[in-house]
């Protein structure tokens, strides 16, 4: 890793990571979209961009956090910037992840039900010592496969 020695060099160091995060936020907003949309095969094709584009935002982040005194004494601006695009990117993130833990709640709920309905329809219908109908014994349940590739 270089070390950042002049001014021009500190402002280029913080545009470039600020754009690599504005990259990076146009592939979590397009992803956020697509998984309202419910195109989870799509938004899964975001993976490898995304991977790339943290891959790249961690070297530079790195490289801010071992010259960050003289950055900050050669370009205060550009470090305000930064801070405004990282924010920026915060709030994203946030919402981002709130789409995906929908989602995640809604398809484990359809999991859940479907297995549950499965394991209802495989034991057989009869009435306790009660009068009334048995429960169905969670051992007899059918197992449930579940294809990983969407």
């Amino acid at each position: 890793m270089t070390p950042v020695t002049t001014p021009a060099e500190a402002e280029k160091t913080l545009a470039d990571l600020a754009a690599l995060i504005e990259k990076m936020s146009g592939i979590v907003e397009q992803e956020t979209a697509l998984v309202r949309a419910g195109q989870l095969r799509g938004a899964s094709a975001l993976a490898q961009a995304k991977a790339e584009l943290a891959g790249q935002i961690y070297v530079a982040s790195e490289r801010l956090r071992a010259n960050a005194a003289f950055l900050r004494k050669a370009a205060p601006a550009h470090c305000v910037a930064l801070v405004k695009v990282q924010d920026g990117f915060c709030a994203m993130l946030k919402k981002n992840m709130v789409v995906l833990a929908t989602a995640h709640s809604v398809s484990e709920g359809i999991m859940r039900r479907l297995s549950s309905d499965l394991t209802r329809k495989a034991s057989p219908q009869v009435y306790g010592a009660s009068g009334r109908a048995a429960a169905p014994n969670p051992r007899q349940g059918r197992p449930l496969a579940v294809s990983r590739s969407l």
